[in-house]
């Protein structure tokens, strides 16, 4: 069931490219993992998919630990500083930096480990009071900022967009996103890469496509819903 469904999402991920000319190869399914166990992972390895996401740094690792084989785990959730030496050499990507003090503590981590690590911005687009993520209007000082970290890499912006049940709704999110991810890319930013743009989940990763996500994050549609009393 699981390897279906995620075959589902990519063919309508596939579809809604070829419909808008997009080429479906530069988006990137990532298979959110988050409280599911290995087994549901393994799953998808045999069918050859490499791309998890999850939000906790322990659970990560302990998942790292335990897969048959390598393939790339994506930290998704909101990282607290004291779990940066953790998260720095197994995450593939950090989608999910927000400040210049989380960014100084993974440049030291990655100093340490004789690394560069790969992160993304957290942009709180809605300005949800609930989420993390910076404001619009803080995003260009702080990539300036990051930028100049040599063991730090940015490599474009993550939003969490609201939860609707109208994927219409959204839209204008991801394509603030997307007007953003631009206009920093214009100012050629030493040391920042503005290639990825990491939104779309099960609710609204179609509209996401269309508007220019280059990475969508999607668990339910993928593996069910989940049992957080577990």
């Amino acid at each position: 069931m699981i390897t279906e469904n995620y075959d589902r999402v990519k063919s309508d991920i596939e579809e809604t490219c070829k419909r808008i000319g997009r080429d479906p190869g530069e988006v990137t399914l990532i298979a959110v993992s988050k409280t599911k166990p290995v087994s549901d992972i393994e799953e998808l390895i045999s069918h050859g998919v490499t791309e998890f996401g999850e939000n906790k740094v322990q659970e990560m690792v302990s998942k790292i630990s335990e897969v048959s084989k390598p393939v790339h785990f994506h930290l998704i959730g909101h990282l607290q500083t004291n779990k940066v030496k953790h998260a720095v050499g197994n995450a593939v990507l950090i989608h999910s930096v927000d400040s210049l003090h989380l960014a100084q503590a993974i440049e030291k981590e990655a100093a340490k480990k004789n690394l560069v690590a790969e992160i993304l911005i957290e942009v709180n687009v809605a300005n949800e009071s609930s989420k993390f993520g910076l404001m619009k209007e803080d995003v260009i000082g702080l990539v300036q900022d990051i930028s100049l970290l040599p063991h730090v890499k940015i490599k474009g912006l993550m939003t969490i967009a609201p939860f609707v049940q109208n994927p219409e709704e959204n839209r204008v999110y991801f394509r603030t996103l997307k007007e953003l991810l631009l206009d920093i890319k214009s100012k050629n930013i030493d040391n920042v890469d503005m290639e990825i743009l990491s939104m779309g989940m099960t609710n609204d990763y179609k509209v996401a496509v269309e508007e220019g996500s280059t990475m969508v994050r999607v668990g339910t549609a993928i593996f069910g819903e989940r049992n957080y009393n577990i």
